[in-house]
């Protein structure tokens, strides 16, 4: 008769694992934290909703007011925040032709090409200062801080790209701002976090830096390289304070100095006057159209790259 040892009966059922939380729901809180009481619930929730508020009731303003009729825009005495019918007649003159078709091409062609030199220069800047190995890389790190605190100011600025030829010409709008120092440091500390034993490999299979650049370095970083794009992108598109230096034909203005153009002197653009005249368009309905266009681009992109902020920014910060 054998006898039968008796054991313990595990549990062959897998632990049931916690589901992550959905996008309308708090991510779980740490052991240590208390739950919030209803009180500051309630204080976060108006705080929430005042700053979203504050964000959202002028864009409102401008879209409605953009999309209204001049009857509609009289009746209200100026913007208009409840919308009464919809009209496209402003974003239609606009597009037609004219100055601010010719500004928004030339503020496109100006931040896709101002922002592909500013992103090799970077890069090809940082990933040098990031190599210890690099001739004299300490000095040209500190002369490159020192712009940062030090500047020529806006008489020999001036002076110099006068010297250079380069005023009335698209090259004033993006050589005197092409490359941001401070960029440079978040990429050079997000290239110095990625392991050098790699690197260090690919060297003995027979890459150069370029080589090692491109097919190691750059797709390890895409997070950071999308948040620096989006920054010059931004930045390009922004800019109106070169042109209003450099530039003195008015046919080679950007957009945005068109639109301070229009929300300073009150002028219509060329091509809209007489749109104006007979009563089809409001002023106000073409500078309000002006001002969404503007900020179009800039909306529609940062969502997409708003997932890379915190891996890009926060790590070539901390590694730097």
């Amino acid at each position: 008769m054998t006898s039968v040892m008796w054991e313990p009966r595990q549990d062959t059922e897998p632990a049931q694992q916690q589901k992550a939380p959905r996008w309308w729901q708090a991510p779980p809180r740490p052991a240590w934290e208390e739950e919030p009481s209803k009180a500051g619930l309630a204080g976060k929730a108006i705080a929430l909703s005042f700053a979203c508020l504050a964000v959202v009731f002028p864009l409102w303003i401008v879209i409605v007011t953009s999309l209204s009729s001049r009857k509609t825009i009289d009746e209200a005495g100026g913007l208009v925040l409840v919308p009464k019918g919809i009209t496209f007649i402003a974003y239609q003159e606009l597009l037609s032709g004219g100055q601010v078709t010719r500004a928004a091409i030339i503020s496109i062609l100006v931040t896709l090409v101002g922002t592909l030199f500013s992103m090799t220069v970077s890069v090809l800047c940082a990933y040098g200062l990031s190599r210890s190995e690099s001739l004299g890389h300490r000095w040209i790190l500190m002369t490159l801080l020192a712009t940062m605190f030090f500047s020529a100011g806006l008489i020999p600025t001036y002076l110099l790209v006068q010297s250079l030829g380069l005023t009335d010409t698209y090259l004033a709008l993006i050589l005197p701002s092409a490359i941001s120092v401070f960029n440079i440091l978040v990429l050079r500390g997000f290239f110095m976090g990625i392991s050098q034993e790699l690197i260090d490999s690919a060297r003995i299979d027979g890459a150069g830096d370029v080589r090692i650049l491109w097919r190691i370095v750059m797709p390890l970083s895409r997070a950071v390289l999308a948040v620096i794009t989006l920054f010059y992108a931004v930045g390009y598109w922004s800019a109106w304070f070169n042109a209003s230096i450099y530039l003195n034909q008015q046919d080679m203005m950007p957009l945005q100095n068109v639109m301070i153009q229009l929300v300073q002197r009150q002028e219509a653009p060329v091509g809209l006057g007489q749109a104006i005249k007979t009563g089809q368009l409001s002023g106000l309905a073409i500078q309000m159209a002006v001002m969404v266009m503007a900020l179009l681009p800039v909306a529609v992109l940062s969502p997409f790259v708003q997932k890379h902020f915190k891996k890009g920014m926060l790590t070539g910060a901390v590694k730097g």
